[in-house]
């Protein structure tokens, strides 16, 4: 099933039982400082669920446009490395003010995941988790799912309770998984039925046998000042279902990036580079490509624009990711703009504003590729002059020039001149303690670092939102 007629299943599916198709908000937060991107579905609805703000409904249903490379959850450098982290991401959800709770959730849930109508998950695939605590959601999955009692596995707060802050509303979640088969490829034909126990459940999903492609979070209390949980009097539901993984489990791939959301990114890539994708780590550069220019699309029609500071920065860092890896693969001119105008193409029809925006998402992108190519010659032509590159000079070359530790070491193997690595990574670390403490101290994350790697900036006088786990440990990031 492609990714569109899943998306377009999933917002059906909740409209025919009487939610509210709410358009996806911004990939910048409406009044929210606190906040560096939309980083879930839940965000446009948050003074909803905090009951200051009324809606002329209490049932919604989204596909939002969600970004996620700062801050708390900063997996840049892990994109293009692994089977599911990204930059930009759909996150699929539906909403209930008030309305129902865990037992009409429940009910949705499994009927769109099983449903031979709606996406025809095999129910001998799928298992469950719930907070150790919640027997009312166990009891639920029993009874509207007929699901074995052992494949329902209960984990902690640090895996199933969410909160939106350090006080105010928040609650149990449970989690649909997929079995992909014991070698984490796609099946689990023969394997399905198997029943795993607690520690080897938790130990399969994180080696990545069982995906985890949505999460019910049951908002159900109201935690106090003093840590006390107190029920709220109309309980809510804040689900988000990740697009990108159910398309893979759909589409019988293992990584995300072979589904139909990137691979056309990828073979736009492999024209303009000239060399074919391998789909083993050789290929990471490719995938950084398309990975990268989702989230460049949509971040610059959203209004951001790359500079040093705040939101552009972390634009301008993915950006330069992109030259970087392009860099890598042997181009020595603009290649991301191509990618760009690609997701244009393929996306544009579902979110107008990048089609209205094109001919700039097409300038600022090439313009931005250029300045840094700019910035890469400068830096080898400094390394020109070296005959050993010391610790110092490695982060110099990092830090004042943007010039990437990576293309430092390659480019002095390709003359025989040595690299201090280890006391770059030193300088590196110390850099970063520095920039902790800092904000520790109430400094706001302003500074202006050229490096790629430099640690996530944050917004002035903000902070990370936790309408995320307590402590995530098991669950992958979208």
């Amino acid at each position: 099933m492609h990714a569109a007629a899943i998306r377009r299943k999933f917002l059906d599916f909740f409209a025919a039982r009487a939610h509210r198709e709410v358009a996806s908000a911004s990939l910048v937060p409406a009044d929210d400082p606190t906040l560096l991107f939309t980083n879930a579905g839940m965000v446009q609805f948050k003074r909803t669920f905090l009951g200051l703000e009324l809606r002329d409904y209490t049932r919604a249903t989204t596909a939002q446009k969600c970004v996620r490379a700062g801050g708390k959850h900063n997996d840049l450098e892990q994109v293009g490395h692994t089977d599911r982290h990204h930059t930009f991401f759909e996150m699929l959800g539906n909403f209930s003010f008030g309305d129902y709770f865990k037992h009409d959730a429940i009910a949705f849930a499994w009927e769109f995941v099983t449903g031979q109508d709606w996406l025809g998950i095999d129910p001998g695939r799928i298992r469950i988790s719930v907070h150790h605590e919640d027997h009312e959601a166990r009891r639920l999955w029993r009874e509207l799912a007929g699901i074995d009692d052992a494949k329902i596995y209960g984990l902690g707060d640090a895996d199933n309770f969410w909160q939106m802050a350090d006080t105010g509303p928040c609650g149990p979640c449970s989690e649909i998984y997929v079995d992909l088969g014991p070698d984490g490829a796609e099946g689990g034909i023969h394997v399905s039925d198997h029943i795993h126990a607690l520690d080897q459940f938790v130990e399969a999903a994180e080696a990545g046998r069982f995906l985890e492609i949505w999460n019910l979070v049951f908002m159900q209390y109201d935690r106090q000042p003093s840590g006390e949980l107190v029920p709220l009097p109309a309980p809510s539901v804040d689900t988000g279902a990740g697009l990108e993984r159910i398309a893979a489990v759909l589409q019988r791939e293992r990584s995300n990036f072979h589904t139909d959301l990137f691979l056309p990114l990828i073979r736009r890539g492999e024209q303009v580079v000239g060399t074919p994708y391998q789909r083993s780590e050789a290929g990471a550069p490719f995938r950084v490509l398309a990975d990268h220019a989702r989230a460049v699309a949509f971040l610059l029609a959203d209004g951001v624009y790359p500079s040093n500071e705040g939101r552009g920065y972390v634009l301008r860092r993915i950006l330069r990711r992109a030259v970087r890896h392009a860099y890598l693969l042997g181009r020595r001119e603009p290649t991301l703009v191509a990618l760009v105008e690609e997701v244009v193409g393929l996306m544009g029809g579902t979110y107008p504003e990048l089609a209205r925006s094109r001919q700039h998402l097409t300038d600022v992108t090439r313009a931005e590729e250029e300045r840094f190519l700019a910035t890469i010659e400068g830096g080898l032509d400094r390394l020109g002059r070296l005959t050993t590159v010391s610790a110092a000079e490695a982060f110099k070359l990092y830090d004042t020039y943007g010039f990437p530790i990576d293309l430092t070491q390659i480019v002095a193997a390709e003359r025989g001149i040595p690299v201090d690595v280890a006391g770059f990574d030193r300088l590196l670390e110390e850099q970063r303690e520095r920039s902790r403490k800092a904000r520790g101290t109430g400094a706001q994350g302003h500074g202006r670092t050229a490096g790629i790697g430099a640690p996530a900036l944050r917004l002035r006088g903000g902070r990370e939102p936790q309408w995320t786990r307590v402590k995530p440990r098991l669950r992958q990031r979208w």
